[in-house]
Order: structure tokens, then C-alpha cells, then sequence
């Protein structure tokens, strides 16, 4: 009897996370303040020397991003990866970020790109994610600091749209680099995607495409427009509780194109740790920043639980597998041909 007690209460506090009733499907990582707590000591904080690029190297920073970029080595990071609040009144876990004026933000934004760049190789490339709102001020400072080489944008469908205006779709990602001398893997961003018009050859063979379970494919350049990316939810195993989480596959691409095997990849707003996780499973380095100690305990969780499972859903072969392609799921399911 008190081996089903226990069970049914065990059973019950995976269900009631965060105060919230979940079914036993649901695949949100959550972490109770107990939970948080274990992680206490596997981060580092500004009492540390984080000048030392060895001591900063795969290691999650607990800290305000303004004082910690200060004590960061410099012409050290190969990447960076940011996804900064966007100028909205927002909750994240116990912390508010409150909009301000365009005039505010901007300043805001031009200090912390500022602080950043002598910590960036001469060879590193930068991207920063933005709605369209924040777009427009994001843009303007990276063109003052940087060389702004394109702006990507994404489509961020979720959500049930807006009664007095059109729904907000798309995201912005702006590509900038310190110098003319950066990286750049093309090939290693292709897009497979389902061939409409199959071409052959006058030998009669496949013109630039492939065939695999019945289904004829092309592995395609990459555009600065991206519609196959799947925003977390609920069911799948990335998911946190941080309200504006970016999916792994989204950073993926950009980790892939700008960044080798060995490089140094940098968050500053690193939030529940994907820029980290997806460093982590592309055999890059990593090192980021995060003010708020729940969202630290979510990057530690979800970059220990990398060390056993290394997927990245949509990607699979080297390639970038188009949203809602029955083959992704067959390769990632680890299924033959």
C-alpha cells in the first residue's frame, strides 16, 4: 500500500509542475526550486576569473551581461549567438523586462554590442535575433559597429493572431561580422527539399536530384527566408518553461555556417541554454550568460542530457530536412532507407 502511495504521489508531482496540471506526454522540462538548487555550483558567476578563455570555455555564466562582458577575455569568441529581450514587456521566471522608448532601447542595445566586440576574434561573425519592431532599431546599431552582411527572416508560426491587426509571423535574424574575414560553410546549411519538377538528363538520369523511400529530394542552397523551422512544443524534448525559447534547429544553422568543429561559441542573453546545447551537439565550444538562476539549472539540465542524445530535430545526413517531410522523421527515428 505504500509503494502505490508513493507511486501515485510521485506520479502526481510530475503532473503538477509549476502549479500546473501536465499530462505525462508533456516533455516541458520544469525545475522546482529544490531542483534548481542541485545545480548550485556547476556555473560559474562574476567571482570567478572569467578572463581566462580555459576557465569560460563550456561553462554557463550566472550574471548581469553588462558587468560580466566586462571581465571576459578578449578576442576570444569565434561566434556569437544572441537573442537579447525584444523591446516588449515581458516575465522571465522572476524578472521583468520592461519596454522602453526607441531612444532607450537603442541605447541599451548600442552598450551591450559595444562591450562585446573586443571580446570577438577579428575573424568572428554575429547574429541577432529581433521582432520586426526591435528589428528596426537593431539594425541601425549593428550597421554603426559592424558590417551587416543579411538579414534572415523565419517564420515563427504560433500563436492565434490578433483581431486588429495582422498576425505576427516572421522574425528577424540579423548577419553581421567583425571584418571581411569570416567563416562561412554553405555546404554544411543545405535544405533537403521534396523536388516538384524532377529533371533528367538526355542520358535519362536524375538532373541535381535523388530519390529515397518513394520520394524524390534536393539538397538546396540556403535562402535568407527560412519556413522550415518548428517552434518547441509541448511534446517534444527541447521544451522549457522560458516563454520565448528558440528552437535548436534554428541555431543550428547558424552555428553550422559561421562557426568550426573546436570554435567558440558565445551567448550574452542565454536563457534556457539552446545556443549552448546546440554548440554542445555540433562539437563547438560554448559560453554564455544568464541572469536568472532557473534558467542557468534548465542549460546544465538540457547540456547533460546532450552528452547521451546529440539529435537535432530537422536535421539528420548533413542536411536540413523541410518542416513536414516524412523522411525526417524516418531518419531520426535511426530507420534504413
Amino acid at each position: 500500500m505504500k509503494k502505490i502511495m508513493k507511486s501515485e504521489k510521485l506520479k502526481e508531482a510530475k503532473l503538477l509542475q509549476n502549479g500546473k496540471a501536465r499530462s505525462e506526454k508533456n516533455k516541458t522540462l520544469s525545475l522546482s526550486p529544490s531542483e534548481v538548487k542541485k545545480y548550485d555550483g556547476l556555473y560559474l558567476t562574476i567571482n570567478d576569473d572569467l578572463s581566462s578563455k580555459l576557465v569560460i570555455e563550456n561553462n554557463v555564466i550566472l550574471g548581469d551581461s553588462f558587468e560580466v562582458i566586462k571581465k571576459l577575455p578578449d578576442n576570444s569568441i569565434d561566434l556569437l549567438v544572441v537573442d537579447p529581450p525584444y523591446n516588449l514587456s515581458k516575465t522571465y521566471a522572476a524578472k521583468n523586462f520592461n519596454r522602453m522608448s526607441d531612444g532607450d532601447y537603442e541605447k541599451w542595445t548600442r552598450e551591450w554590442l559595444s562591450q562585446i566586440k573586443p571580446k570577438l576574434k577579428k575573424t568572428a561573425s554575429l547574429y541577432v535575433c529581433c521582432d520586426w519592431e526591435s528589428s528596426l532599431v537593431i539594425a541601425r546599431v549593428l550597421d554603426e559597429l559592424y558590417i551587416v552582411q543579411n538579414r534572415i527572416t523565419w517564420q515563427r508560426e504560433k500563436g492565434r493572431g490578433a483581431l486588429s491587426n495582422w498576425k505576427n509571423g516572421m522574425e528577424d535574424i540579423w548577419y553581421a561580422t567583425v571584418s571581411n574575414q569570416f567563416t562561412f560553410n554553405v555546404n554544411d546549411v543545405k535544405i533537403r527539399k521534396k523536388v516538384i519538377a524532377p529533371y533528367k538528363t538526355e542520358e535519362g538520369e536524375p538532373k541535381d536530384w535523388f530519390e529515397c523511400k518513394g520520394t524524390k529530394f534536393r539538397d538546396s542552397f540556403p535562402s535568407n527566408f527560412w519556413d522550415d523551422i518548428s517552434i518547441p512544443y509541448w511534446s517534444m524534448k527541447e521544451n522549457t518553461d522560458h516563454p520565448t525559447q528558440k528552437p535548436e534547429k534554428l541555431i543550428a544553422k547558424l552555428i553550422l555556417a559561421s562557426s568550426n568543429k573546436g570554435d567558440l561559441v558565445f551567448d550574452c542573453f542565454l536563457g534556457s541554454g539552446t545556443t549552448a546545447v546546440a554548440a554542445k551537439k555540433l562539437e563547438r565550444k560554448f559560453s554564455g550568460i544568464e541572469l536568472d538562476k532557473k534558467y542557468v539549472a534548465y542549460s546544465i539540465k538540457r547540456l547533460k542530457d546532450a552528452v547521451q542524445n546529440k539529435k537535432i530535430q530537422g536535421f539528420a545526413d548533413g542536411v536540413f530536412w523541410e518542416r513536414n517531410t516524412q523522411a525526417i522523421q524516418d531518419r531520426l527515428d535511426g530507420k534504413k532507407k
